[in-house]
């Protein structure tokens, strides 16, 4: 398993530089020459994802230098020549066109794998529906078949990376899954290190959350903005937490973990053995519950019609309802928007972020549960820290963890 790698930190962050596109070497000259003058962020408009990657000061020769020794490594090539700015046309780089990572979204309930190249571009994505409860050999196997459809298609011939999204606690620095709840069997599984031998490629893993606010911050609403929390919303609840542009994952990778934040000591069972946690009210199970238990009830015909003709309901099942006027689905969203309002507003007055995203299966149940959500922060939380706050919705969908896996994996490649 071979994959070159950059050599030392200018190196580096030139890649990461060049991820968000082709540059001139006499724009990089310019991005390099000082540092201290734009704060650390370039001064000749360019994309910024997050916060900037800057290589640090170096001369022209310097740069000259460590450009064509990442041309000999293959990870950066030729482009061309820029347009010119006034005297002779610098010539162009980018990062390889063969460079391809794998980005994988292990979901509760589906798996889905994508390829895209080295500017983190999808440039193939397959999914199917998988049950994460029947264990990871099994997990794995279809991960592999779906990565074999892409390779099929001549997407790729060998990956440079792969990164990886489950939907529980993970040690980052071991690269397992740790006593997740709604996992069982994966507690420290080796899925990093078996992925990285099924796929002959380094690997990364990380939780579900993490990999979607990485998506966000590569190519979604937080493209610019440094500092901001993803609140994920589907099968379980989990929250995302970017700070300077990297993600937080606390001390042992826990951080975030806010699905399982009590919200009444009188509350329902939780997966995780405690009772009255958010995730028990208004995680995809629970919400389909609540559904069920309106629709016997007779107050919902919609959800007693849906609940008739399947045997069983979801959140799609609710939003459908809410989206023809249910008053029963509207409320039950009311009341989850409502906790997870309460919850959000802690955290927004603990962390005070720049942006709140909202994302998930759940979050598609749309603009009634982000009105709830809003109402609830906006009165609860302190005024500074929501003066100038928006809370939104995630626009990449179902993209958004396979960008952040693949984002994963490529900081993790380009690094020195």
């Amino acid at each position: 398993m071979k994959s070159n790698r950059p050599e030392n930190s200018h190196q580096a962050a030139l890649l990461r530089v060049l991820r968000d596109g082709p540059r001139s070497r006499a724009e990089l000259a310019d991005l390099t020459a000082d540092p201290s003058a734009s704060g650390g962020f370039p001064m000749i408009g360019l994309p910024v994802s997050g916060v900037y990657p800057h290589p640090g000061r170096m001369s022209r020769s310097k740069l000259n230098s460590e450009l064509d020794r990442l041309v000999g490594l293959g990870l950066i090539e030729p482009d061309g020549l820029a347009a010119s700015r006034g005297g002779r046309r610098s010539g162009q780089v980018r990062l390889s066109r063969n460079t391809r990572f794998a980005g994988i979204d292990i979901g509760a309930t589906s798996v889905d794998v994508a390829v895209t190249d080295g500017e983190l571009r999808v440039l193939g994505h397959v999914s199917e529906p998988c049950d994460i409860r029947l264990g990871p050999a099994h997990v794995l196997d279809r991960v592999l078949v779906l990565a074999g459809k892409l390779r099929d298609q001549g997407l790729f011939t060998q990956l440079h990376g792969a990164g990886i999204g489950v939907p529980g606690p993970v040690s980052f620095a071991e690269g397992f899954p740790v006593a997740p709840p709604i996992m069982p069997g994966w507690d420290r599984y080796p899925m990093r290190e078996a992925l990285s031998q099924e796929l002959n490629c380094p690997a990364m893993l990380d939780n579900d959350v993490n990999i979607m606010a990485l998506g966000e911050l590569h190519a979604g609403v937080a493209r610019q903005v440094g500092d901001f929390l993803l609140l994920k919303i589907g099968t379980g609840i989990g929250c995302g937490i970017v700070v300077d542009g990297k993600i937080y994952r606390g001390v042992s990778g826990s951080a975030g973990d806010i699905g399982h934040m009590r919200v009444d000591e009188q509350g329902p069972l939780c997966a995780c053995g405690n009772t009255g946690c958010l995730e028990a009210y208004f995680g995809g199970a629970a919400l389909a519950g609540q559904a069920q238990t309106v629709a016997r009830s007779g107050n919902s015909p919609f959800l007693a019609e849906r609940l008739a003709a399947a045997g069983t309901l979801s959140a799609e099942d609710v939003a459908a309802a809410a989206a023809q006027g249910d008053a029963a689905a509207i409320q039950l969203i009311r009341d989850g928007g409502r906790r997870v309002g309460q919850v959000l507003a802690g955290l927004v007055s603990f962390f005070n972020p720049g942006l709140v995203i909202i994302a998930g299966g759940v979050a598609r149940l749309g603009h009634v549960l982000l009105a709830e959500i809003r109402s609830v922060v906006y009165r609860r939380s302190l005024p500074l820290a929501t003066g100038n706050l928006p809370i939104v919705l995630s626009e990449l969908e179902d993209i958004a963890g396979v960008v952040g896996a693949a984002r994963l994996i490529s900081d993790h490649v380009y690094s020195a």
